[in-house]
């Protein structure tokens, strides 16, 4: 099977991820809700942060092309087990990456809005991993993402990067 083309993945990139991290963000952004302190120190941190969430999404939506032959959408998925890169670390690296993003816009605009959107993000999106995703996982990569699903965390990074070897 071929890899979806790069007009599908935009459209989910579009549809998806863009959405939430600044069609949302923009609808919530209030300047009175301010009531986080204004430091140069806090919108470098948002900076830095939203940088590398953005890095981490635009790695996770490669391998998803390159690799899972998906896209990061769930009406179409990927068609191979993705564990290279950071998903030999944690199970949801592209999840990750946008929340790194919100909660880093969150920072740069001090916005408390942003920040509580971020925690609903996350909250939502856990809930979506553990009862649709990964009964889904399951049905598409049966014991090879079991076997993932045992020894690679939903969010917590492990340490060591994980193999899934055939046997």
């Amino acid at each position: 099977m071929e890899s979806p083309s790069i007009l599908k993945h935009l459209r989910d990139i579009i549809l998806l991820p863009f959405t939430v991290t600044f069609i949302v963000p923009y609808l919530l952004y209030d300047s009175k809700d301010v009531v986080i302190p204004h430091t140069v120190t806090l919108k470098l941190i948002g900076w830095l942060i939203a940088v590398a969430g953005s890095a981490l999404f635009v790695y996770t939506v490669f391998l998803f092309k390159m690799l899972g032959q998906g896209t990061l959408a769930p009406w179409q998925p990927t068609q191979k087990l993705i564990v290279e890169g950071p998903y030999r670390y944690c199970r949801n690296p592209m999840i990750s990456g946008v929340f790194f993003m919100i909660v880093g816009e969150g920072l740069m605009l001090y916005s408390t809005n942003i920040l509580a959107w971020a925690v609903a993000f996350f909250i939502i999106n856990t809930l979506y991993f553990i009862f649709v995703e990964e009964r889904s996982m399951m049905q598409r990569f049966g014991s090879d993402y079991l076997k993932y699903k045992k020894h690679v965390p939903r969010w917590i990074p492990r340490f060591t990067p994980f193999r899934l070897l055939n046997s």
